[in-house]
């Protein structure tokens, strides 16, 4: 039953419109002559590549880490420009323009040390006044980073930059690892995302928006040199992708479980693991009228042994096998497999032990196959964002799984606009995952900077003060455990045995048709956001 409703909802390709796509956004990237080492089927040289990610990895506001290049939804390495800190494979923090660095003891003060050797493409030196600047210009415009924490950058001398803090925040190097530095004397705010001056392993060389973005190996680069000195991105939605795979115009191309048991000759589908996971927030509140007239929270979420039942009562494994066609891994927080995840988030399946739960609640299973208590239905109306086909089909195995439970399903499908609103009161399927301890206090902090820990809704204060203590510590991987223990610290958290107020289904992994003979460089684990990451190491990739 669940395998036939996702299949009832796959996408379809549509080949007149798709085609139309690739003749115009590959048209100007095809069969270039081979450079004197070669060139690879496709008549391209071997030091280059042509990508296809999808149109929402276009940089709506340029290439501009104050307005969200190398941030937000789709975190990655800006390419363009240069980080302090980058993240290492395992998660942990190495160094790009900085040598050092160092925390005061009271958390509110950063003192970075840089390199002395790095130039911007315009030959002029880059100093600790360009990172001071970067901070302070990101703080002030509309990043889609949070910067709260950060009161001012200054710099000490030409290769140390100081960073003074409104609040202890031990994560700090996380945030250094995503801002891309710009150079103040040729910022502006109005054109500097169109034609961006970096020191990074790139440069910007055309971009036509709507279509592609062409970068080129920046010769002047202070490490070591990229392999790949062409790189070619080109916007496309899904189906139009996996066309261009198949006219061989792309040597990568993003795609999804949809298209997973296509084949391609010439095509190879690469698997790589993520922390973008899916799930469910459960309002863990009853329902109520707040003071400006909106309804927040669900009488029948609101119990805790409903959401336990909910979380051992979801077969995860049946979810990846018939929605992902096996690509993907069980979730169980928001941060599976980081440095900071609990292993206490993980559970069994236990349908029998989940039935038990209800029962305790007092839902009683009816004779219809619906439970019952007081008089009202066992009920749920489970919301997925409109156009997002995987999430609609794990809504539906969802649905269909609670319904073995006895507890009641509708699907609505909603657009973002009232989605935020609507999942006061009622599930709604989210996407997460991040290289940072922060998606964890976003979302379940009272107070955190973007409100999400009212969408369970949700508070607990020691799970508050487990995180508040870990950003207070002067030490990053001491941290850690203060992280794992808001999560579950033997008494309560936000796990089976605790509050448990959203429940983890999937990570998805995020899927290419790569070009046979090109060799991707070892991949760290995905976050959210099917796009730049791939490319986090493109100067790395290689033809063989």
């Amino acid at each position: 039953m669940r395998r036939m409703r996702f299949h009832e909802i796959r996408r379809r390709i549509v080949l007149t419109a798709a085609a139309a796509v690739i003749i115009s956004a590959a048209g100007g990237c095809q069969a270039r002559e081979s450079s004197d080492t070669g060139g690879d089927a496709a008549g391209r040289a071997i030091d280059e590549v042509i990508i296809a990610m999808g149109p929402t990895s276009e940089p709506e506001a340029g290439f501009d880490p104050a307005y969200g290049w190398g941030a937000g939804e789709h975190v990655h390495e800006p390419l363009i420009q240069s980080t302090l800190t980058v993240t290492n494979p395992d998660l942990t923090i190495g160094y790009d323009l900085a040598e050092s660095y160092s925390v005061s003891e009271d958390g509110y003060t950063w003192t970075v040390n840089i390199r002395d050797d790095v130039s911007f493409t315009d030959g002029e030196p880059l100093t600790a006044d360009d990172v001071a600047f970067t901070y302070n210009t990101v703080k002030k415009s509309n990043s889609v980073n949070d910067f709260t924490m950060l009161d001012y950058a200054e710099a000490a001398d030409d290769v140390t930059v100081v960073f003074h803090m409104s609040r202890p925040f031990s994560i700090w190097p996380y945030t250094m690892a995503v801002v891309g530095i710009v150079p103040e004397h040729a910022y502006d705010s109005e054109t500097y995302g169109m034609q961006p001056i970096g020191s990074g392993r790139y440069v910007l060389k055309q971009w036509d928006r709507g279509q592609q973005v062409i970068l080129e190996a920046n010769p002047d680069y202070y490490g070591e040199a990229p392999q790949m000195k062409q790189v070619t991105i080109l916007f496309m939605e899904e189906d139009a992708a996996f066309l261009a795979a198949q006219a061989g115009e792309v040597d990568l191309a993003y795609t999804s479980a949809t298209y997973s048991d296509q084949d391609i000759e010439g095509y190879t589908l690469a698997s790589y693991a993520s922390v973008d996971n899916r799930g469910f927030n459960l309002p863990a509140m009853p329902r109520e009228t707040d003071g400006e007239g909106r309804t927040t929270g669900n009488d029948f979420t609101a119990d805790v042994l409903v959401r336990r039942a909910i979380n051992i009562g979801v077969d995860r494994q049946e979810m990846i096998d018939h929605v992902l066609n096996g690509y993907g891994s069980p979730a169980y927080s928001v941060c599976d497999q980081m440095p900071w995840y609990n292993e206490a988030s993980e559970v069994e399946y236990d349908p029998e032990g989940a039935a038990a739960l209800l029962d305790e609640a007092g839902w009683i299973m009816g004779d219809d196959g619906i439970r019952e208590k007081n008089g009202e239905r066992a009920e749920l109306n489970l919301l997925y964002a409109t156009g997002d086909s995987v999430r609609q089909a794990l809504a539906a195995d969802f649905a269909d799984q609670l319904g073995e439970l006895g507890i009641s399903c509708t699907l609505e499908g909603v657009g973002w606009d009232t989605a935020y609103d609507r999942a006061l009161t009622d599930p709604l399927i989210w996407g997460w995952g991040a290289h940072t301890p922060m998606e964890l206090y976003n979302i379940y902090h009272t107070a955190g900077e973007t409100g999400l820990a009212r969408y369970s809704p949700y508070a607990n204060a020691a799970v508050d003060s487990c995180m508040d203590q870990a950003l207070a510590q002067s030490d990053l991987e001491a941290s850690y455990e203060l992280w794992k223990k808001a999560q579950w610290d033997g008494i309560t958290g936000v796990t089976q045995e605790g509050d448990i107020p959203w429940v983890w289904l999937v990570n998805i992994d995020h899927l290419y048709w790569v070009r046979d003979g090109l060799r991707v460089a070892e991949q760290k684990i995905h976050p959210h956001g099917h796009g730049w990451s791939v490319v986090n190491n493109v100067d790395q990739w290689s033809w063989s």
